[in-house]
């Protein structure tokens, strides 16, 4: 392989079957700013200050009133929640604006932002709180009960718990009426807090408090989501103000996105598909974001026609569900004309009606949290279906033997190991799992993705499965080792592993094997289960099948034989019957 020794940015492989479907006008390098993500807000403030930024449902919030706002949400935790440059800080929302601008105070405060999903239960919320070392929190009034058993002054530990925790109202951000359906969440009215260590949103901007110096600079801690795998507890992923400022800017690249864009943002800001396309890219371009905190797709629809969007990320399961609507030839929707999403395919017939109805096609792409999203994308010009896409700016994306780990020609299936500028710097207090997470070729450092795929003669990648184990429901990564650990917090369970099913709206589902301890056998119904895990853990990962069974399959060592439960569900699901 020959290598442009010259380029002062990367080396990447002089040519590479993609070439020739590169978007036309585009480089093939990124320059990235050299700045916080914070100095985004300041620009386009500055350059836009009365266009609107975020409208929410019909309310818009602009561009010089989210910095202002941000600043002072800043000010608060520095001077009364006492957060320093590197602290970490919980951020537990549904997506709005207090999310966004949260997620910005968190960084003028020169802080850490660990994004959390607002689905996860105390015990969930629990394993955040202490791997992060987390003292300061923001979350809704609605997630407050999950929060609050977390809280020091509410009989939490005082070694590991939250010392301080700012709680927004959605309502706040709600002039006047709206003939819009919103969520009951969204509508309720700001309760009074009670306690010490928990202050109202409204009071920590009303108070106007002053931030300190902004000093945070391209490679300082920026967000940490967090991620799962086979071996139990969420790690949480580093990345820095120059990985995420990476896919923010790629994206807006990639779409060819500026400031008259129009975003429809319905995935979840605390996913970092949401917040890398819906928040980060929209901030730097000038775009305006339509925020909705949950998906309906009559309101998605008329936000659309009202306010005019050009571009809306979604997956699969939303585009069905929008498609559905019997009242969707109703809407003017002209204006729409990028539709992009990912994390699992999208069926063809499906596909093709979205573009008999908007005359685009549905543009998929593939990234991971480790990533901070996109590292493949479908060329506009030429997208290809049920397909990962080509390696976007500075991607060095490989297929190797996950054995051997020897690269593999093209046509052959092998996994997807990635050198690239988004790529996280590690996991969290994790060295052992960051070393497993990287291989090295040919001296340069290589993130294993566990994906299996293969590259096409025209230097697509396709997926083709997954090393790892994990289900995708919904376009949630559901990790089982994670929902196993929780349920083993059951009296009765003895022994159980969890696998994916098929699932017709969801894609796949969660499906657990229980063996059951012997005084509890016949005195519980698998609806008992699914009662029990739905009030202990977020609801996108509580199992919704459950089958008891006397023993589970176990290898030579001891070990649940799951991939063989599995296989044997997948044959299940394609056959419908029992092997």
């Amino acid at each position: 392989m020959f290598w442009r020794d010259s380029d002062p940015f990367q080396k990447m492989p002089m040519t590479a079957p993609h070439d020739d479907h590169w978007p036309p006008g585009l480089p093939r390098h990124l320059t990235l700013p050299e700045t916080s993500l914070w100095f985004n807000a300041e620009v386009s403030a500055q350059r836009y200050p009365d266009k609107p930024y975020i409208v929410y449902y019909d309310t818009p919030l602009s561009f010089s009133q989210f910095r202002e706002q941000a600043e002072h949400l800043a000010g608060h935790l520095q001077q009364v929640c006492g957060v320093q440059a590197g602290d970490r800080v919980l951020l537990n929302l549904q997506s709005s604006p207090q999310w966004a601008i949260a997620f910005y105070a968190i960084l003028r405060a020169n802080a850490v932002v660990v994004p959390v999903n607002p689905m996860n239960m105390t015990e969930e919320l629990a394993h955040y709180v202490s791997d992060s070392g987390a003292r300061v929190a923001i979350c809704a009034q609605d997630l407050l009960p999950q929060m609050r058993p977390l809280h020091r002054h509410h009989g939490a530990s005082a070694d590991d718990a939250l010392e301080h925790v700012v709680v927004a109202t959605y309502c706040d951000y709600l002039n006047g009426a709206s003939d819009l359906r919103l969520p009951d969440f969204v509508t309720a009215p700001r309760q009074a807090l009670s306690g010490q260590g928990l202050y109202a949103w409204a009071d920590a901007l009303a108070a106007r408090h002053k931030p300190g110096p902004h000093t945070a600079g391209p490679d300082d801690l920026c967000v940490m989501p967090y991620t799962s795998g086979t071996t139990g507890h969420p790690k949480g992923c580093m990345h820095t103000h120059r990985t995420s400022m990476c896919t923010s800017v790629a994206g807006v690249q990639w779409f060819s996105r500026n400031q008259d864009s129009v975003m429809l943002a319905v995935l979840p800001f605390f996913h970092v598909t949401g917040l890398s396309g819906a928040l980060n890219g929209p901030l730097f371009a000038g775009s305006t974001v339509v925020v909705m905190s949950r998906w309906d797709r009559e309101t998605a629809a008329e936000l659309m026609q009202r306010y005019r969007v050009t571009t809306w990320q979604a997956i699969s399961t939303m585009v069905v569900d929008f498609l559905a609507n019997p009242r969707i030839g109703e809407y003017d929707l002209s204006q729409l004309t990028g539709i992009t999403g990912g994390g699992a395919a999208m069926p063809a017939a499906v596909a093709q009606k979205l573009k008999t109805l908007l005359g685009s096609d549905y543009v998929e792409g593939y990234g991971m949290t480790e990533t901070m999203a996109a590292l493949h994308i479908n060329p506009l010009h030429r997208p290809k279906a049920q397909c990962l896409g080509i390696p976007i700016f500075g991607v060095d994306a490989r297929i190797i033997d996950p054995v051997t780990l020897q690269e593999l020609p093209q046509g052959e299936t092998g996994e997807i190991v990635v050198n690239a500028p988004q790529v996280m710097k590690g996991y969290w207090r994790n060295e052992a799992a960051t070393a497993e997470a990287f291989i090295e070729i040919e001296g340069r450092r290589f993130l294993r993705t566990g994906d299996l795929a293969l590259m096409d003669e025209d230097g697509y990648f396709f997926m083709m499965d997954r090393l790892k184990r994990m289900i995708n429901a919904s376009g949630f990564k559901v990790w089982p080792a994670e929902v196993e650990a929780l349920m083993y917090s059951h009296p009765a369970i003895v022994e159980v592993c969890v696998i994916g099913a098929q699932d017709a709206k969801r894609g796949e589902t969660v499906k657990a094997m229980v063996v059951l301890n012997q005084e509890y056998r016949g005195q519980l119904r698998e609806q008992d289960i699914i009662d029990w895990a739905h009030s202990h853990m977020a609801a996108y990962k509580s199992p919704r099948i459950i089958e008891f069974v006397d023993t589970l399959p176990k290898s030579g060592t001891g070990k649940i034989m799951w991939r063989a439960l599995q296989e044997r569900q997948n044959l299940i699901d394609q056959q419908g019957v029992t092997p």
